[in-house]
């Protein structure tokens, strides 16, 4: 019995240690990447406010080719909407909207992801002119997690994984526009 006693101590103990550790995490995080792709701003920017073309250089779009896709409203447009389903834990199912567009600027996305978790995030494309031939297009992702969920952000370490997958998506769009 003994053993037991000291058992539930521990791991009381450790509950509480992350309880009270989550209360001083931030439970805010924004990741952002930035590529230069040899092409004119408006091309880049035309490519980029359709949903569509996400399928094409997405990380997350590229996993999975059977994921089911759908889309309602007019791509390109604000509200138009794609949604998608997969059995791939990693990209669950959700859907995303354009909530802004600012002409040859700037692309603002709800994310709102439902399995394997829900979550409403924000996500953006910016896209600047360098001269005429070429454009440096920022993709940045900004979320929460509310408490006690937000001690896993140092964990997870979203600068990284997700920083990461930001920029192996603009490598593959740089790839796919410069071709």
């Amino acid at each position: 019995m003994k053993i037991f006693k000291y058992i539930s101590i521990i791991l009381l103990s450790l509950v509480a240690l992350v309880l009270v550790s989550a209360l001083f995490i931030k439970n805010e995080f924004a990741v952002e990447r930035q590529i230069e792709i040899h092409k004119p701003n408006a091309q880049v920017f035309n490519f980029l406010r359709f949903l569509k073309s996400q399928d094409e250089f997405s990380v997350w779009a590229l996993t999975d080719s059977n994921m089911e896709k759908s889309m309602s409203g007019k791509d390109g447009m604000v509200g138009a909407i794609s949604r998608w389903k997969s059995n791939n834990k990693d990209i669950g199912t959700g859907e995303q909207e354009i909530i802004g567009i600012v002409e040859n600027k700037q692309v603002d996305l709800e994310l709102r992801f439902k399995e394997p978790f829900e979550s409403k995030d924000h996500a953006y494309f910016l896209t600047e002119a360098q001269g005429d031939s070429s454009t440096i297009v920022k993709w940045g992702f900004d979320g929460r997690m509310d408490y006690p969920m937000n001690f896993m952000l140092p964990i997870i370490g979203m600068e990284n994984e997700l920083g990461g997958m930001l920029q192996t998506g603009l490598d593959k769009l740089k790839i796919v526009l410069e071709k």
